[in-house]
């Protein structure tokens, strides 16, 4: 390189000086090789290229492929060594494969075409308290006793409780239990937890699991049943006007339930700057479980006293 280079590009000055003892030197040759090509931007950005290029060549080179970057630069390679390669923690695999997955998109963009956009679907809008009011009138209004109790068994738990699919599929009577100040629906299934149930739905619900007793609250006799909510729903008199009352998620309904102080966790998650989901769960999992009179409590599940 002729004098005076470096200081006029100090990255391309840096990336052909480097050579580390860790790797070969013919993958460092391949590694100084691709990295330009790539655009590193800048000197700590063209290091952590050349590293990774560099490590996949020392890995792949000895496999057969030569030093060549629409072999080594393949997605079938790149994609095995991330994986196989020994010695690398998780972090250490996935950061590897986002900066070769960089260098590739550049060097050999005809082997990475750019990825396809895929819909993100948001959350539907939260049910207001009319259609709440909705559910239970309808409820209310079936020409048999045995309609009333069934549909309540899933308004009620999908509303107050949100049981959905397989929470409803094996919610018994007995599993609605009146203990720590409050209404408590025990889930069964994959995900089994406590939930308190708000209070507005208390009577209807207990009358419902006292119809049930130790059958399914929503009806039939196998808990194993795909689908229990459109022949619930077929069989109701009324409420066309109505969205359909399987889908009552209680995260949906406790968001419509905006009166009053907002929530502890609303509160939290907008302090924290917490927008994704897996982040609450990565925090939520090293917290000490509060009890269910806490739970009560905060969900406005306390029985009148």
């Amino acid at each position: 390189m002729p004098p005076g280079d470096d200081d006029a590009d100090p990255v391309a000055g840096y990336i052909a000086r480097w050579r580390p003892s860790s790797v070969s030197p013919q993958a460092a040759a391949f590694a100084r090789q691709v990295v330009p090509a790539a655009g590193p931007g800048g000197r700590e950005r063209a290091k952590n290229l050349l590293r990774a290029a560099a490590r996949l060549a020392d890995y792949a080179v000895p496999l057969g492929p030569g030093p060549v970057p629409e072999v080594v630069l393949h997605p079938s390679v790149t994609g095995r060594f991330a994986r196989c390669a020994p010695g690398l923690s998780g972090v250490a695999r996935r950061t590897l494969r986002t900066n070769l997955r960089f260098i590739a998109r550049r060097v050999v963009p005809q082997l990475v075409p750019a990825d396809a956009p895929l819909p993100r679907e948001r959350a539907k809008a939260p049910c207001s308290p009319a259609e709440i009011a909705g559910y239970l009138a309808l409820a209310g209004a079936q020409p048999t006793l045995s309609r009333r109790m069934r549909s309540s068994g899933l308004a009620c738990p999908g509303a107050g409780a949100g049981l959905i699919r397989a929470d409803l599929r094996a919610a018994h009577g007995t599993d609605v239990t009146c203990r720590s100040g409050g209404v408590i629906v025990d889930v069964r299934g994959a995900r089994p937890r406590t939930v308190p149930v708000p209070a507005r739905y208390h009577g209807r619900l207990l009358a419902a699991a006292e119809f049930a007793g130790t059958g399914l609250i929503c009806g039939g006799t196998d808990p194993g049943r795909r689908n229990i909510t459109t022949p619930l729903i077929r069989s109701l008199a009324g409420g066309a006007g109505l969205p359909r009352p399987g889908h009552l998620p209680a995260a949906r309904h406790l968001a419509s339930r905006r009166r009053g102080p907002a929530r502890p966790a609303t509160a939290f998650m907008r302090a924290a700057g917490i927008t994704c989901s897996q982040r609450l769960g990565d925090l939520l999992a090293g917290l000490e479980p509060a009890g269910e009179q806490d739970a009560v409590r905060l969900l406005g599940a306390a029985r009148p006293s």
